[in-house]
């Protein structure tokens, strides 16, 4: 009787597993931020206050001047030189908090939970994730802002209508100031992201954007007049104005100068943010 024997098969080697290959693009970083933006109901909620506050505000101030006008007793100064343009950015000042405040939130916001870490990681360079939340926000500020800002004047102009502040968008000057008044808010935006990023404290963010923008001007406004006059215009708030007014006096910036020196706060504030980014752990 034979006995068979069977040879010891030689042990398949185990298949390695093969992981896709992702690379770090620009691309990539924006798409992540635009997901993480939209995914937070906090942004829908701010985003849409800004908007109703930039139409909202404006309707109401029409609606008080249009009553005023009315009423047979005399204007006041303020009153008298009103325009359906500077009626309808009466908003400004509301939706710039809105915007601002959501700004800060969208950087700050990730450090006070924790989830920096996590983009940090997988963005191990860092100033992509500020250039990307910075690009996102901005945009998206931008086109919600000047969209605001355009159904505003729609809405001033039909409540003003045959009324001496009546302004038609052909008027030189007012697609101009619509068009400023859009980008102020978007680049506000923007310096609420990196303030949240230099100071990666909501509550410190928040505080540090509305003494610039509404606090410093009224401490100015104390100083002597001659010191207000080389001051003033070049605050934050003040030279965002003179993007959006359709007229300014001697002591005001012109539209291209307030851009320039806007600019440049919020490179300033974006330069912060980078080197503290880049020097600090998370």
């Amino acid at each position: 009787m034979s006995t068979v024997t069977v040879g010891d098969s030689p042990a398949s080697a185990p298949t390695p597993l093969v992981r896709p290959a992702y690379k770090v693009t620009g691309l990539r970083v924006l798409r992540s931020e635009w997901a993480k933006m939209w995914s937070l109901r906090s942004t829908w909620i701010t985003l849409g206050l800004s908007l109703l506050f930039l139409v909202a505000f404006g309707a109401i101030a029409a609606a008080d001047y249009r009553s005023d006008l009315g009423s047979g007793r005399p204007l006041e100064a303020a009153e008298a030189s009103a325009t359906a343009l500077g009626l309808s950015v009466f908003g400004t000042n509301f939706a710039q908090l809105a915007i601002g405040v959501l700004g800060v939130l969208a950087t700050a916001g990730e450090y006070s939970t924790g989830l920096i870490r996590s983009t940090l990681a997988a963005v191990p360079r860092r100033l992509p994730v500020l250039w990307s939340k910075a690009a996102v926000f901005g945009l998206v500020a931008l086109a919600l802002s000047t969209v605001g800002v355009v159904v505003a004047f729609l809405v001033v102009g039909g409540i003003v209508s045959a009324t001496p502040a009546a302004l038609p968008v052909s008027h030189p000057g007012v697609v101009r100031s619509l068009l400023g008044a859009g980008l102020y808010l978007g680049l506000v935006g923007v310096i609420g992201t990196a303030l949240g990023a230099l100071l990666r404290s909501v509550a410190g963010g928040i505080s540090v954007l509305v003494a610039s923008l509404m606090l410093v001007p009224g401490l100015v406004a104390l100083l002597p007049g001659s010191w207000q006059d080389d001051i003033s215009p070049y605050l934050p708030s003040s030279a965002g104005e003179s993007m959006f007014a359709l007229t300014h006096d001697a002591t005001a910036l012109s539209p291209s100068a307030g851009l320039a020196v806007f600019l440049g706060w919020t490179v300033l504030a974006l330069a912060g943010a980078a080197h503290r980014l880049v020097r600090s752990d998370a």
